[in-house]
């Protein structure tokens, strides 16, 4: 059985950017022009009843910034297009890493008048890690913002390869007169105004440069010359070296006014790649050994990159995210969760239009798909029907730099406080430590806006109210050793210094670097880890 005609037709992608590059809006433009939605939201509307699609939870709303990945399923032009939404707030780029390693291109967009910004060098670096192809898509074109080939140049610069522009912008700002699409030799008129949609827009063939000239003066003039440079200095397009994230297309456009969006989407269905093989470990005689499963195989399996509590407050249910590796999924397969062995037994199996979920009838790899669960799932475990032993990894947990220990204002609340912090800790929303030795619990952090998500999740979802105060900890390591007997000697000696975290995988807690340097001296057979994979795999290869 194959399932290589379903593969084929699947997107998935990611879109990452700085905070207020738009990022957002594009999602919503993206999923309107497909059809998916019928009214685009606004961030900026927050007191109003809309908002953005993709931002809906309650502190979200509050602020008007995204805080929590979202995911969005849409068909184009016959393609199942899955859309990642991460948050481009710096405090959680843990999840946006997370989401990362679950999709097959990226979309990143940058503002015009700033070029690229610190956030997005960050998850530049990730997709460089991965080789993941990148779509850059220059926003804010209406504008007044930086020169086409200064933004170009700071984009090869930044992601250490060559551009090659697919549009092309004639003017800015209030001159703003359109792009000229490169692929299809014809120039999209610019007409201000968000309830114009893509067909609205002029378009003028390029073999008429007369009336084009006429038209935009020297706005035009300026454009054809910029454009001679930056196509004259620029490689030719190669799609392989785009699909080995060796070279990037761009296009130009204002996602606020629909414009240049199409372009966008017709180029995830055109150039993006349908998913790809992955590498699984299994175990053979104890032994770890690589094994490449293909999109088609037919057994079913994938990997969980997200856990989501509460998105239905009604129902407090929990959703695991499960990007699909390989085979084909239908209603009540049977599907096991490696780690533990144990058999998973959704209570519904979902796809998403962010918060709305539909029924899943069937799915292929490419696909997201969430699994309603009381339990038993946590990030990184690897999910198949059972008749194949593998371990998906690569799915990254950082040391935490900030450190808060927690005090519930209320005692009589402690049961409440205990299972929503482990449901937290589980879904990666933050990291939570419990000392070996008891005390209150601790929270590890990237940043400080996690902390005040948590403390104000932890109030409206679970009714326990929490103080945060400050800790003696600034950081923590994944501690493992040869032996049992090593390892026991070591926690021996610093009970103190040892939490557990949501993965019941053992830390030990520091107060300054020396800490590890001291104790790492001290003890040479134990081996600290600034990040863990998964729980359910050795942390030998991970220091």
């Amino acid at each position: 059985m194959t399932f290589l005609a379903e593969t084929r037709r699947r997107r998935t992608f990611a879109i990452i950017s700085h905070p207020d590059a738009g990022k957002t809006t594009l999602t919503e433009k993206l999923l309107l022009f497909s059809g998916a939605i019928q009214i685009a939201g606004s961030v900026k509307a927050r007191k109003a009843s809309r908002h953005a699609t993709s931002d809906w939870m309650e502190i979200e709303k509050q602020r008007g910034i995204s805080v929590a990945s979202s995911v969005m399923q849409m068909v184009y032009r016959d393609h199942v297009i899955n859309l990642l939404d991460t948050p481009g707030h710096k405090d959680f780029s843990e999840d946006t890493y997370r989401v990362l390693t679950a999709v097959d291109s990226a979309l990143m967009v940058i503002d015009a008048a700033n070029g690229v910004e610190a956030q997005t060098r960050r998850l530049i670096e990730v997709c460089r890690q991965r080789d993941t192809p990148i779509i850059t898509f220059v926003n804010k074109m209406d504008r007044e913002v930086r020169e086409p080939l200064d933004i170009l140049d700071e984009i090869e610069r930044e992601l250490g390869m060559p551009c090659v522009p697919m549009t092309w912008p004639v003017g800015q700002g209030k001159q703003f007169g359109g792009i000229v699409n490169l692929r299809t030799q014809t120039m999209t008129v610019f007409e201000s105004g968000s309830e114009r949609l893509p067909q609205d827009f002029d378009a003028m063939p390029l073999t008429d440069p007369d009336a084009l000239q006429q038209r935009f003066g020297h706005e035009w003039t300026t454009a054809v010359e910029s454009m001679e440079l930056a196509t004259g200095a620029s490689p030719a397009w190669d799609h392989a070296a785009f699909l080995a994230g060796k070279q990037t297309p761009v296009f130009f456009g204002s996602g606020v006014n629909n414009f240049g969006v199409m372009e966008v989407l017709d180029a995830l269905v055109d150039l993006a790649p349908a998913p790809q093989s992955r590498t699984s470990t299994t175990l053979v005689n104890r032994q770890p050994h690589t094994q490449v499963m293909q999109p088609d195989d037919t057994p079913f399996s994938g990997v969980v990159f997200k856990v989501q509590a509460n998105m239905d407050a009604n129902h407090r249910d929990r959703i695991a995210f499960v990007r699909m590796a390989s085979g084909k999924y239908t209603p009540g397969m049977k599907l096991k969760v490696m780690r533990t062995a144990k058999e998973l037994r959704p209570t519904s199996v979902v796809t998403f239009m962010s918060q709305r979920r539909e029924a899943v009838e069937e799915a292929y790899a490419g696909d997201i798909v969430g699994f309603t669960t009381h339990g038993g799932v946590q990030l990184g475990d690897t999910i198949t029907d059972g008749s194949i032993n593998l371990q998906y990894t690569g799915l990254p947990f950082f040391a935490p730099e900030l450190f808060m220990t927690v005090v519930l204002k209320n005692p009589l609340r402690t049961k409440q406080l205990q299972q929503g912090l482990a449901q937290l800790g589980e879904e990666g929303a933050i990291q939570v430590f419990k000392p070996e030795v008891g005390g209150n619990m601790l929270l590890g952090a990237v940043g400080q806006l996690q902390f005040e998500v948590v403390q104000h999740r932890l109030k409206g979802e679970y009714d326990a109210d929490i103080r945060l105060e400050g800790s003696q900890y600034t950081g923590a390591r994944w501690i493992t050793a040869d032996t049992p007997a090593e390892l026991r000697d070591f926690v021996n000696a610093y009970p103190q210094r040892m939490a557990k975290d949501a993965a019941d995988t053992l830390a030990f807690l520091c107060t300054s670097p020396y800490d590890v340097r001291l104790a790492q001296e001290r003890f040479p057979k134990i081996h600290f880890h600034p990040l863990r994979e998964h729980a359910g795999l050795s942390l030998g290869s991970a220091g």
